[in-house]
């Protein structure tokens, strides 16, 4: 019942919240997102001096070298841009489901970290529905640059006079804190009742389960790393890298001189693998229509690998490729203006030609949810052939809402061992397409109902502009740079470490 919920939680987040207690791999990931390769190497590097520094107790002072290593030069906005779409998706993978069913069924909740509050506070807020998150501060210099240092002197100490002062007059209900052997906060004595990590399963403080709901999922994700870099796994990264630039140049030229059809069989010799499912449909008959092919859409791969599976090049309507992805497009590419009678005269007229590919979901989505799909392509066709398209890579994203688009097809390419699947459903029946008297949006609908089954994906209502909104805090408008202005804006990833 209500009254017998807790009416407070004070929970540390790393090794409580978190199941990790080492907060290494997600200060890496800050160097790496919104600096660069240098700065996560010197990071890496720095890691036996860190380690050491925690194992003699030196806790304060490795976190300290941690947050200046990672932080220093930058602006505290690229350090925003890192927590709002990059680390919220490993932490919810490090999540401990025992402590989030202890934290939600209190009325107030109150996440206390020793990392900067910036890197925390999003995911805490967002996907955690934290009232308060006490946090490590970083100091901006007056030329809006972080100097690498916080404004505690003695962490722990100031982290439990934050949450005295929070709760003046009462203490809390409840104190959730790290595993007792490596505990060094001091907060949890200012707590009612305190429990150490881990949570045991049959806690429930006779409060009513039914409250207890999981964490709103993480839909949208950015960041080039599929995995959290520990020291291991990022080791490894920085030993693959060199070999990965020259497999990704060999890939690329192999996949611009070979035809379409060969192009399948060669990738298994460097590592590629395709995997068909379902039965594809035959090439339009000489003066006949086209057969559109409507796909999810996990990578700008999706098009070019639908026609390596057909051996036959398929155009593909593209709404914001850069110039560069067009350039080594092996595929010709239809560019959409966004103006919807434009936009339908251009598709209508490459199916005259014969056959298409659109993705309307109109950008990508890593988590296993479709985007809304944009019934458009339901008005200009009833011959659509639904394709369930998913990747799977061992190392880099090859997508990107906040980076340079241009290096998404050699992100892809520099994966060991990238598998594409490639799953076609049966062409819709007469019934199932407006000739029938549906309205464009309900096919639209269907089509991504049936996809999302194929693939064992959720549907949402967000849109492309929804994602950018997460992601890189616009409405995902594309400005096509020059070569030299993006060649600029790569270099200036570095730029601190010029100064």
């Amino acid at each position: 019942m209500e009254q017998a919920r807790a009416t407070s939680v004070v929970s540390e987040f790393e090794g409580t919240i978190l199941t990790n207690t080492d907060p290494f791999s997600y200060f890496m990931l800050v160097a790496f997102e919104a600096s660069g390769l240098i700065r996560f190497a010197i990071l890496l590097f720095l890691w036996p001096v860190i380690t050491l520094l925690d194992v003699f107790s030196y806790k304060n002072a490795a976190l300290k070298l941690m947050v200046f290593v990672a932080t220093v030069g930058l602006r505290e906005p690229e350090i925003e841009s890192v927590a709002r779409a990059v680390l919220p998706k490993f932490f919810m993978d490090d999540l401990s489901m025992d402590t989030w069913n202890v934290f939600s069924s209190s009325k107030k909740r109150v996440v206390v970290t020793r990392m900067p509050r910036v890197m925390v506070e999003r995911f805490a807020k967002d996907h955690l529905i934290a009232d308060e998150i006490i946090g490590t501060e970083l100091i901006v210099n007056r030329f809006g640059f972080v100097t690498g240092l916080i404004r505690e002197t003695d962490i722990d100490q100031s982290i439990q006079s934050h949450v005295a002062n929070l709760f003046v007059g009462q203490r809390p209900h409840l104190g959730l804190g790290r595993p007792a052997v490596t505990a060094s906060t001091t907060f949890l004595s200012l707590c009612q009742e305190q429990i150490h990590a881990p949570i045991p399963e049959n806690y429930n403080h006779g409060h009513n389960q039914q409250l207890e709901l999981r964490p709103l999922p993480v839909i949208f994700h950015d960041g080039r790393l599929v995995k959290r870099p520990t020291p291991a796994t990022a080791l490894i990264i920085l030993l693959w890298i060199p070999f990965g630039i020259i497999l990704a140049t060999i890939r690329i030229f192999l996949g611009s001189v070979l035809p379409l059809w060969a192009t399948p069989y060669v990738s298994k010799i460097f590592g590629g693998h395709i995997i068909v499912k379902g039965k594809p449909p035959q090439p339009p008959a000489a003066g006949k229509s086209g057969v559109l092919f409507v796909c999810t859409h996990r990578t700008l791969m999706d098009p070019v690998v639908l026609s390596y599976v057909l051996g036959r090049s398929i155009p593909a309507v593209t709404y914001s490729i850069s110039r560069l992805s067009e350039i080594l497009s092996p595929i010709p590419t239809v560019r959409l203006t966004r103006i919807r009678d434009v936009d339908a005269a251009k598709i209508k007229q490459q199916l005259t030609k014969g056959d298409l590919v659109v993705c309307p979901e109109g950008t990508t989505c890593r988590e296993p949810f479709l985007l809304r799909f944009s019934a458009l392509f339901a008005e200009l066709t009833d011959m659509i052939v639904p394709v369930a398209m998913n990747y799977r890579v061992g190392f880099f994203h090859a997508t990107t809402a906040r980076g340079w688009k241009g290096l998404d097809p050699i992100f892809f390419f520099m994966n060991p061992r990238p598998v594409y699947e490639v799953t076609f459903l049966n062409q819709l029946p007469m019934e199932a397409t407006c000739s029938s008297g549906k309205s464009p949006h309900d096919v639209a609908n269907y089509v991504q109902r049936i996809l999302a089954a194929t693939l064992g994906f959720e549907c949402t209502n967000f849109t492309r502009k929804d994602k950018y909104r997460v992601l890189a805090g616009n409405d995902g408008a594309v400005s096509y740079l020059s070569f030299l202005d993006q060649l600029k804006k790569v270099v200036g990833t570095f730029e601190p470490f010029l100064h």
